[in-house]
């Protein structure tokens, strides 16, 4: 991959940062890294580790974990402002990614990130489809 493909890539991706809550599909994402759809999604998958849908949803679950903590909102007001459209597709994608529902993250304390600076406190609440492999196995 080419640093030219990276900088366009990158491009796509600065898009899904920004519009998270925008309704993107592929078609749009590749319009914004000069590629073809097909094109876009095999390469943005080589370069980022995962499809242009999974980092999308993951910025959207993160949004949504910000917005559960404050407490403010019903899961349903979240869902629909991070950009999702099924309530029942966002509570499965977000307990796939953080591990307990939104309504279980929503009303258990989040004291403890209160000192956080906000720098910080993007890395550690971020959610990852990559999990620690199980330990050994008895024998």
């Amino acid at each position: 991959m080419t640093p030219e493909d990276l900088a366009h890539l990158r491009r796509a991706r600065d898009l899904m940062d920004r519009e998270y809550a925008a309704p993107l599909d592929v078609p749009t994402m590749a319009r914004a890294a000069l590629m073809s759809p097909s094109h876009f999604a095999r390469q943005f998958r080589a370069a980022y580790g995962e499809t242009p849908y999974g980092y999308l949803m993951t910025r959207r679950i993160e949004r949504a974990k910000a917005l559960l903590r404050l407490g403010t909102k019903s899961v349903t007001e979240v869902c629909v402002e991070v950009g999702c459209t099924s309530l029942g597709s966002f509570s499965a994608r977000f307990t796939e990614l953080v591990g307990e529902t939104p309504s279980a993250y929503r009303a258990r304390s989040h004291e403890a990130l209160a000192g956080v600076p906000g720098c910080r406190l993007s890395g550690l609440t971020r959610p990852s489809r990559f999990r620690e492999a199980p330990g050994p196995r008895p024998a």
